[in-house]
């Protein structure tokens, strides 16, 4: 396991390469990578080539940051599809409903768990919502994938997690990590 002294995108190439050897070593199908501007999933990209492992990119949902507007990129998407990476924008686990709801009420169970989660880390968090937002799209099967996310900007978190959907989230299980921060 790699542990970083440290959160940021300078973790990123290094994650991801112990995330795709992770993969490579245990067998593991899927690698889930997540992405708000393209960087990690540019890096993700080109680590899986030439290799059986099936890339899944989770973006941020549309209208995160501002209404209407997506931050990963068309042209990135376009290029990553046709070259067979499925790429996942949709409703964050962790955020979407429960959001809304504690925005009127001031308290929501969602953000709970998302806050339990963060005090093993922020990619952590990251980590257990993309593995249950690719398996509620079926881009995933219930089994172990290899999931990669970071604090704040790029890559510094990897693990192995047990995907399952977010209705059975207590199924969910995190195996072991590959790569994660020692402070954040």
């Amino acid at each position: 396991m790699i542990l970083h002294h440290g959160c940021g995108p300078e973790f990123t190439e290094a994650t991801v390469k112990a995330a795709v050897d992770a993969c490579r070593e245990r067998k593991i199908k899927h690698l889930v990578v997540a992405s708000t501007t393209g960087a990690t999933a540019r890096a993700a990209h080109e680590a899986v080539k030439g290799s059986d492992v099936q890339l899944v990119v989770v973006t941020h949902n549309t209208g995160f940051g501002e209404e209407g507007q997506q931050k990963f990129p068309a042209d990135l998407r376009a290029e990553l599809e046709a070259e067979g990476t499925r790429v996942l924008t949709g409703a964050m686990v962790f955020r979407s409903l429960g959001r809304a709801i504690r925005d009127k009420t001031g308290g929501d169970q969602e953000t709970l768990v998302a806050s339990a989660l963060r005090v093993l880390g922020e990619g952590t968090k990251v980590c257990a919502e993309i593995a249950m937002m690719a398996a509620d799209a079926g881009l995933v099967p219930p089994e172990d994938v290899v999931c990669v996310a970071g604090t704040g900007r790029g890559a510094d978190t990897a693990a192995v997690v047990r995907a399952v959907p977010s209705n059975k989230f207590f199924d969910l299980k995190i195996r072991s990590y590959v790569a994660k921060p020692y402070e954040f």
